[in-house]
């Protein structure tokens, strides 16, 4: 189970690879968008966080409740940001710095909390 869980795991950082490094190449364009990088990570970041959370309560170890939910509510915010804009030709740029600052904050949370 642990070499299993080891793989979402670095799965879930490809995602979030993906999520952050779409947002991280526009930083000098011109006009901003959600590339498919940014909507293909916040969903494998979604998909594998649930799971590892999953994974951790099989396992019956402590699982911080608060700061999944905060995560994942932080998370399902980008993700509705990135689905509502995805087809859009350019993008606001409070909404764009909205996507990458939250997936910071995320990071944050994930590390410090």
């Amino acid at each position: 189970m642990d070499i299993f869980r080891e793989i979402v795991l670095v799965i879930h950082f490809i995602g979030l690879a993906s999520l952050f490094g779409g947002f991280f190449v526009q930083m000098t364009a011109r006009e901003k968008v959600i590339n498919n990088a940014m909507f293909h990570g916040i969903l494998v970041q979604l998909v594998t966080g649930i799971l590892l959370v999953g994974l951790r309560e099989m396992q019956e170890l402590d699982v911080n409740q608060t700061k999944v939910a905060v995560k994942l509510g932080i998370a399902a915010v980008i993700a509705v940001l990135v689905i509502i804009n995805r087809k859009k030709a350019t993008v606001s740029l409070p909404v764009w710095g909205l996507i990458g600052g939250l997936t910071v904050v995320n990071i944050a949370i994930a590390v410090i909390w």
